[in-house]
């Protein structure tokens, strides 16, 4: 796509959404602010919302669940009435996502790192106690553990330390941000603890994915779908079974789950804080500024997140894990200034 036609279609979305915030405007109207994106930021966006629409004029905004992926999809597709402000994510925009946004007149994308969470792998309570290293996480799930066959039908063939129990582990599916963090934070640095492994990454790349973060077929982990609820009842139902979701539903559902350690450290918020828990993560929303002015209520909307993300806000009571203080600011900053993406730090 020309330069000269992105700037032509940046502008008919332009005209399009002007008449989007004009309340005699015809079928093009929207006065609900619309994000769609991640099931882990889901729950955090739902109570924003909840918030903004008692304590404003402004209509509820429409929050869906639809993964990472899939909002990113939505949220690039272009600008205008028809297609979402904002889209809610479990791990930064990837590069690939950024030009397709651009090729499509989504040109300015403010970023919003709202807070931490942690890729959290549970247990029911009183179930199946077992402390993990990335490595054994990656050799019971990866499909092909450092290029070789998978074997390994319980945790002992893992590591003789752990339980002789069948390997079942419910999960989120590949489109999910929270898949994401799992393959970056987890799998991956299992799968590089071998060296020979470690250096496929500079002769092989394509290699080297397939190889760290494709995860096993053959039913010993079960793809949930976005639905980090049911992981959360399918492992309650079954002592034996781990499930892997966002830490904020282990917070959610301590009643009902415990977390299982990783490299001898508790998923906990204090741990998830300092990222001494190996499985910590950003969180982040992505808003076109192009619909700032359009739809009613969406910078105020900015401002309710800022208002209740904080250290001892109302979203830190349902799992999020507030921003250290340099993200902080530069979150505030976002929400307040505009400021844009360039995408050159996107990978």
């Amino acid at each position: 796509m020309t330069k000269t036609f992105k700037i032509a279609l940046a502008a008919a979305s332009a005209l399009a959404l002007t008449a989007c915030g004009d309340n005699s405007a015809g079928g093009g109207s929207r006065e609900q602010i619309k994000a769609v994106g991640s099931s882990t930021v889901f729950p955090f966006s739902k109570a924003v919302s909840e918030a903004f629409a008692r304590g404003t004029q402004f209509a509820s905004p429409i929050i869906e669940s639809t993964g990472t992926g899939g909002g990113m999809k939505l949220f690039c597709a272009g600008v205008g009435a028809e297609t979402p402000d904002i889209a809610n994510a479990s791990r930064r925009m990837k590069a690939s996502e950024f030009e397709t946004c651009q090729t499509n007149g989504v040109t300015d994308i403010i970023e919003v790192q709202v807070g931490l969470d942690g890729i959290a792998l549970a247990s029911s309570k009183g179930g199946i106690m077992m402390n993990l290293t990335p490595k054994m996480v990656y050799e019971a799930l990866a499909a092909s553990p450092y290029g070789g066959e998978q074997t390994t039908k319980t945790w002992a063939d893992v590591d003789p330390s752990l339980p002789a129990e069948p390997i079942l582990v419910y999960g989120p599916p590949s489109t999910s941000g929270t898949r994401d963090a799992l393959k970056e934070l987890i799998l991956e640095a299992g799968c590089k603890t071998d060296e020979a492994t470690k250096a496929l990454k500079e002769t092989d790349e394509d290699r080297y994915d397939q190889v760290c973060t494709e995860v096993r077929s053959d039913g010993a982990y079960v793809d949930q779908g976005e639905q980090d609820n049911l992981i959360v009842q399918k492992i309650e139902g079954n002592p034996n079974a781990v499930g892997i979701f966002g830490y904020s539903y282990l917070e959610e559902n301590l009643d009902k789950v415990q977390g299982l350690p990783m490299n001898g450290v508790d998923p906990t918020y204090e741990n998830i804080s300092s990222f001494e828990y190996p499985g910590a993560r950003p969180l982040f929303m992505y808003v076109k500024k192009a619909h700032l002015d359009a739809i009613p209520g969406l910078k105020e909307f900015l401002g309710q997140w800022a208002g209740m993300w904080g250290k001892d806000g109302p979203l830190a009571k349902i799992g999020l894990v507030a921003n250290p203080d340099d993200a902080a600011a530069a979150a505030n900053a976002a929400v307040t200034e505009y400021t844009t993406l360039d995408g050159s730090e996107l990978k």
